[in-house]
């Protein structure tokens, strides 16, 4: 039976868990309403399941839990920020809003970051602005960490550099948060713990062989997460993934070239105003043609009807509202624990 728990009490108590590890009461929250966006709507590896490396990250200082970033430049369509490894939820919320704020009148904004934490799903981000009526593109890539490897190499060299992008629709949000592999690092660690190969080939091994077997991952010398379109088409994957890495570490001036240690990101929040363009009636008429043609296309054989990407994240998160959200087996024991170390009650499930 899938055990449920309300939204807002996980929220609560996760926002006091980071104030008792010496978060900023504001950035708690925010933190701590980002992860639980990230259960909501179904990406578990990237919702409370980073509760406690959060935790530990600002005990040990990797994280900063207080303070604000640092203004490198600024004009006024562009802004580059040392977040100083402040909490990444915090960071991303707070640029996503100045660029909304900045693209109103110009059009579009952008916010490069440099020296953020860890940014958790990127979907949780999108629905914000695109309620405004704006578009929205985030990319993020960590230049401290390795996983995937350049097309026709086997050495790990960037990470899966997810890119997330939003727009409004006249039936919502339409949303999409792809990495540019084929899998996660946090994916690859929760099969390999379980004991769990991968429904397909999803890795290479040390010598490059596209394999499903998530071990291949901690070996050494280790494998790596192949680049999304697999061994017929992982050449994109790797091209785009290079790509991030240009929009987020080159543009921030701060990436693996500085050989950084730690976890974190580089990220690039950019935010557009279709008033200021072809004006916002206009982008919804054509957003709604192109909504209305992918629902009614007829479905291939075996398979759902065509739907907008988000539809099914955002009717998750809606039916998890109402019923509880389902919390993976191995995130309650955590909660738990984590809650008895600060002396603080997890919440029970409905």
């Amino acid at each position: 039976m899938t055990v449920r728990y309300e939204a807002a009490a996980l929220r609560d108590f996760a926002a006091a868990l980071f104030r008792a590890g010496g978060m900023e009461a504001e950035k708690a929250a925010v933190v701590a309403e980002v992860l639980v966006e990230g259960d909501l709507m179904g990406h578990d590896t990237h919702g409370l399941a980073q509760l406690g490396p959060y935790l530990d990250a600002l005990a040990s200082g990797d994280m900063q839990g207080r303070g604000e970033p640092v203004v490198l430049s600024a004009t006024p369509v562009v802004e580059t920020w040392d977040g100083g490894k402040l909490p990444g939820p915090w960071l991303v919320q707070r640029a996503a809003d100045l660029a909304s704020e900045h693209a109103g009148p110009f059009g579009l904004a952008a916010v490069a970051i440099r020296r953020s934490h860890h940014i958790g799903c990127l979907a949780t981000y999108l629905p914000r602005i695109a309620e405004r009526g704006q578009v929205m593109l985030l990319l993020s890539s960590d230049p401290a960490a390795a996983s995937v490897a350049p097309w026709g190499g086997r050495r790990r060299l960037f990470t899966p550099n997810p890119i997330a992008a939003g727009w409004p629709t006249p039936g919502g949000a339409a949303m999409l948060d792809v990495s540019m592999s084929i899998t996660t690092n946090a994916m690859t660690a929760r099969r390999h713990a379980e004991g769990r190969p991968f429904p397909h080939e999803a890795l290479l091994d040390a010598e490059g062989r596209p394999t499903a077997d998530p071990a291949v991952f901690f070996t050494d010398p280790s494998g790596s997460l192949m680049p999304l379109g697999g061994p017929a088409a992982g050449h994109k994957g790797a091209a785009l993934g290079l790509m991030v890495e240009a929009l987020t570490n080159a543009l921030a001036g701060h990436g693996r070239a500085d050989a950084p240690t730690g976890w974190g990101a580089s990220v690039l929040v950019l935010v557009f105003d279709p008033a200021r363009f072809g004006g916002r009636e206009a982008f919804l008429r054509e957003a709604g043609w192109m909504e209305q043609a992918v629902q009614a296309n007829p479905p291939a054989a075996g398979s759902e009807p065509p739907r907008l990407p988000g539809a099914r994240a955002l009717a998750r998160r809606a039916e998890t509202l109402a019923r509880g959200v389902p919390l993976h087996p191995s995130i309650p024991p955590v909660l738990e624990a984590r809650g008895r170390a600060a002396g603080i009650p997890a919440p029970p499930p409905l």
